[in-house]
């Protein structure tokens, strides 16, 4: 064998797409969700429902149309994503058309299967017309600006159910403040990517902990201020949590510091005592949280969360079967807040497990797409996006299981509601570029043999950076994502 043969590189290996693995998961997920359309009607009228064929029809559509955009223009992207989201939104429509038959004078699920359309709609134009995910970090003050104004807006319109988050025009109602939690996530992300180093390496040291200076910290916790402030003037706790909850989690990311969840931790206590003692549309809330049943004491019947937690204890294991529990004595919110008590009454504990590791998986793709990248930037808003999905499952599923007061916000893809399911979509197709910029192989991994440079670490003698990895080789706090060996300039 000459030197020339054995000093020969290997024959280069093609990274898998996956794009058949997405599109035999998502006809899966068409087929469930189709399944329990067809279980609801004979549980409930005997018969299958007449539109079964085109509610199957349009869900597939909308599912082809989305593989469509991304095998065109993110072939590489994660294939667990789009098929989860699909599957989430098919039992939604399940869920939704299930609870029009109790209420036959508010039939939901034909318009949310238009916001849901809506919503794929953007999922494909963000996935077709956004070719690099960085380009959202040139335009992080247009986005803060945007954002805050859409939260601004709805404190000048009437108060729905206590809560001034909704837009009414000529019959058309939104809540922008869905939207303007990607926007403010942008803007996170981008302003501690460019500064993570100043605010993990500078500042004042008290105790055994180090504080940013004004200078750097000042900006961000202005915004964050201000939209905390303008979200306790509507009286939209859920919202106000959701956006703490994420500023907190992208500081620790950015940092590496735990000190940011602690100090998290206690301003969120003290903000909520505050905010619960003295308003008190959000008192109610908390008196309702403490003291489940004491309407049913006072003589009263049971409220919501009462009902709630009945339907929870029905269901038992299994469930009592789709279109067999009794979600209209859970009252007007059935379809939105308290939809997932429906879910875990007609489908059980067994359900509901696999409901929240759908989410589960749903956010640890998110995470793992963040975890790839190379780019500070990048990671941020993977973590900040997967996180929105989190924070707002968890708060969500514990006010209605009497774990936490209510909120009032939606379950993401399974709650009535276009905003919601509308913006949920565009977190997955941000997700969904994410992923495809993480798994791409890089061009100058293109010949023979530099394909293993694309393991974290670079080649065999680890020389080389591959395309997960940055050239300044950060340190390794918190998770990958501090500062960098760079004097901060």
């Amino acid at each position: 064998m000459t030197a020339t043969t054995a000093d020969a590189p290997p024959p280069g290996l093609r990274l898998p797409r996956r794009r058949g693995t997405e599109l035999v998961l998502l006809v899966g997920a068409v087929l469930i969700s189709v399944y329990g359309y067809i279980d609801v009607g004979l549980a409930r009228q005997n018969a299958v429902p007449g539109d079964a064929v085109s509610y199957g029809a349009g869900l597939g559509a909308l599912a082809l149309l989305g593989h469509l955009a991304v095998r065109w223009r993110a072939p590489y992207a994660d294939p667990l994503l789009l098929p989860i989201a699909v599957l989430l939104n098919g039992l939604g429509l399940v869920l939704i058309f299930r609870l029009d038959l109790e209420t036959p004078r508010n039939q939901a699920a034909p318009t949310q299967l238009v916001w849901s359309a809506l919503g794929v709609a953007l999922f494909a134009a963000v996935v077709l017309l956004l070719r690099d995910h960085r380009v959202l970090q040139r335009y992080a003050y247009v986005s803060v600006a945007a954002g805050l104004a859409l939260m601004i807006v709805p404190i000048f319109f009437p108060a729905v159910n206590g809560a001034k988050i909704w837009i009414r025009v000529a019959g058309f109602s939104f809540q922008p403040g869905e939207f303007a939690k990607i926007l403010l996530t942008v803007f996170f992300a981008a302003y501690l990517a460019a500064n993570r180093n100043a605010l993990a390496h500078t500042g004042r040291r008290m105790w055994r902990y180090q504080f940013p200076t004004g200078r750097v910290l000042g900006p961000i916790l202005t915004i964050w201020l201000v939209s905390v402030g303008v979200l306790v003037l509507e009286r939209d706790l859920g919202t106000s949590l959701l956006f703490f909850g994420v500023f907190v989690v992208l500081l620790y990311v950015a940092t590496g510091r735990t000190g940011w969840i602690a100090m998290g931790l206690l301003l969120a206590a003290a903000g909520a005592a505050a905010v619960g003692s003295l308003e008190p549309h959000v008192h109610s809330r908390v008196s309702d949280w403490l003291h489940p049943f004491a309407s049913i004491d006072a003589g009263h019947g049971a409220g919501q969360l009462a009902q709630s937690l009945f339907a929870f204890a029905a269901g038992g294991m299994l469930g009592t079967g789709l279109g067999e529990g009794h979600s209209a004595l859970i009252g007007f919110a059935m379809k939105s807040d308290f939809i997932l008590a429906t879910f875990g009454e007609e489908l059980g504990l067994v359900g509901l497990t696999a409901l929240f590791l759908l989410y589960a998986l749903l956010v640890a793709r998110g995470y793992r797409a963040g975890l790839a990248l190379r780019d500070p930037f990048g990671r941020l808003l993977a973590v900040g996006l997967a996180s929105l999905l989190a924070i707002q499952v968890f708060v969500i599923a514990g006010g209605v299981m009497g774990l936490i007061p209510l909120t009032g916000m939606a379950m993401p893809f399974l709650a009535q509601g276009g905003s919601s399911v509308v913006t949920n979509w565009v977190i997955v197709a941000l997700l969904i570029r994410i992923s495809d910029s993480a798994r791409r192989p890089d061009p100058a991994a293109a010949e023979p043999g530099i394909i293993a440079a694309m393991r974290p670490g670079g080649g065999p003698s680890g020389a080389s950076a591959g395309p997960y990895e940055e050239e300044d080789t950060p340190y390794r706090s918190g998770y990958g994502f501090g500062g960098s060996k760079e004097r901060d300039r």
